[in-house]
């Protein structure tokens, strides 16, 4: 809600759904099929809010975040090794869209040093992004606590609740489809 790159919030809920403990859904305003770094970068922030509410709230971390760290792992890694962006390294593929390599199956394309320069950048892009979280977190706790207040007596917030709750003002959210799946970055 706080990121401005980022698809709007359409629903939070802390009802546990399969493996989940809660679920937000965010989806775009329209069909995607091309993303530019920002927006990755700030699906990568959203992402980590819920680790880091866990660190701040609680000062510890449980797996609750499991799924959305494989998520914003998978969405870096693509960043740096396969969409060109990263500075260090420039526009260029580093994997194979497969993970095979072009002779053997599971072979490497690149070196030892650049599978670690590849590896650094990942790392880079999500340290960069948990500060930027912990920082805007930490600077709008009061709308973190409210919002998380009002999900304890509702369990389930649509998009103009969740705002309100959360003292967010909607950037023109327009209700999603609800017959039409978000895109996977997949």
């Amino acid at each position: 809600m706080l990121t401005p790159e980022a698809d709007p919030v359409r629903k939070v809920s802390i009802i546990p759904r399969g493996q989940a403990l809660g679920v937000t859904l965010s989806t775009p305003d329209s069909d995607r099929v091309s993303y530019t770094r920002e927006e990755l970068e700030a699906k990568i922030r959203v992402s980590l809010g819920g680790r880091v509410a866990e660190e701040l709230v609680y000062g510890k971390i449980t797996t609750g975040a499991e799924s959305d760290i494989q998520q914003l792992t998978q969405i870096a890694r693509q960043m740096v090794g396969r969409w060109g962006m990263s500075d260090k390294l420039g526009p260029i593929t580093l994997s194979a869209s497969d993970g095979a390599g072009p002779l053997l199956p599971g072979a490497s394309e690149t070196s030892p040093q650049t599978q670690w320069l590849v590896d650094e950048e990942v790392r880079q892009l999500v340290e960069d992004a948990h500060a930027e979280v912990t920082k805007l977190l930490t600077l709008h706790r009061d709308r973190l606590d409210s919002l998380s207040h009002a999900l304890l007596a509702a369990e389930t917030l649509d998009a103009p609740d969740a705002y309100a709750a959360a003292s967010i003002p909607m950037h023109a959210v327009e209700p999603a489809p609800e017959s039409e799946p978000a895109l996977s970055l997949t």
